[in-house]
């Protein structure tokens, strides 16, 4: 039994690797040591483009910044909330960065989505949230858009509270425990209305009861399947764009009616990232944007200048119970 196609993944904004470079660390698989091949780095961002528009994606690009190397992996860009009823583009809420080094990266998306008519709409200061790097949407099919927030590593669990009320959808919160899978999307990868790719090593066990209660049929992957980063995908329509394809994940994917197609991007694996990491859904809906009084004129320094640590934070550690599967 197919599921639902995803409602979305047909536009994504990516950003050239001109600057890319792993110039510090901020997570298991950043080493300064290591250099980027920056040719082979930018071949491998343009294969990634045409393969997404083979597949019948549309592909806007953001322009580069030098002082921000990581610009490169749009998914931390932030939230999508795409409009449906022709009022606008649709919402934006930018990401709080935890890592002073990725701050900067704030004003610069806000600043991007801003010009082309974009609502934009902050989480509070205090709050850190990496946008659609830890949160995925899943629509089951007859069922209401589910907003999964990882967080542990890099974003707050209290986030998930904050982005309920500003786009308007049921967010679940998942604790992330493998520092190597540091971000929602490397765990978690929706496929359709009835399955997804999913890493249930890197969650507590809470965390997969939740994700349990909403995937009626996942592809659970090991350990070593995880690390692969092939849960770092990108899904067009039928047609799921991986970094690595393990034989049985192919294979099962496939007998479901996908099509897989492996894309190289081992330069940028050295930081961390995958396909999906180098994409961000520009027609993702979780709801009807709701309007604020001052669009975009939260708490967010428009300079990046630094927010508050994460020792000055009260932070929730214990998301809402998971609801019964359908």
């Amino acid at each position: 039994m197919s599921g639902a196609p995803l409602p979305w993944g047909r536009r994504f904004v990516m950003c050239p690797p001109r600057h890319f470079g792993v110039l510090y660390e901020i997570n298991p698989w950043m080493r300064r040591e290591v250099s980027v091949d920056p040719d082979r780095a930018l071949a491998q961002w343009t294969g990634l483009v045409e393969t997404l528009r083979s597949a019948g994606a549309e592909v806007e690009t953001m322009e580069p910044h030098a002082a921000v190397p990581d610009l490169v992996f749009t998914a931390n860009a932030g939230l999508v909330n795409a409009s449906t009823d022709g009022s606008g583009p649709g919402q934006f809420v930018p990401s709080h960065f935890r890592h002073p080094e990725r701050q900067p990266e704030t004003p610069v998306n806000a600043a991007w989505f801003g010009a082309r008519g974009w609502q934009i709409d902050r989480l509070p200061d205090d709050v850190d949230h990496e946008g659609a790097g830890d949160a995925l949407p899943f629509t089951p099919d007859g069922g209401t858009t589910v907003l999964l927030s990882g967080y542990s590593f890099r974003s707050d669990a209290s986030a998930a509270t904050e982005l309920s009320a500003l786009v308007g959808c049921p967010v679940r919160p998942v604790q992330l425990v493998d520092p190597r899978l540091y971000h929602l999307d490397l765990t978690f990868c929706p496929l359709d209305g009835r399955r997804a790719i999913v890493a249930p090593s890197g969650w507590d066990t809470y965390g997969r009861k939740v994700v349990d209660a909403l995937v009626p049929e996942p592809l659970v992957l090991t350990e070593d399947e995880a690390l692969s980063f092939c849960a770092n995908s990108v899904v067009v329509d039928r047609t799921v764009v991986m970094p690595a394809a393990p034989p049985r994940v192919g294979r099962q994917l496939e007998a479901w009616g996908f099509e897989v197609v492996e894309c190289r991007v081992d330069e940028f694996l050295k930081a961390g990232g995958g396909c999906r990491c180098l994409t961000l859904a520009l027609d993702t809906v979780l709801s009807r944007p709701r309007r604020q009084a001052s669009p975009g004129s939260g708490p967010t320094s428009p300079t990046g200048a630094p927010r508050a640590t994460p020792a000055q934070r009260a932070r929730s550690t214990r998301p809402p119970a998971p609801r019964a599967r359908p």
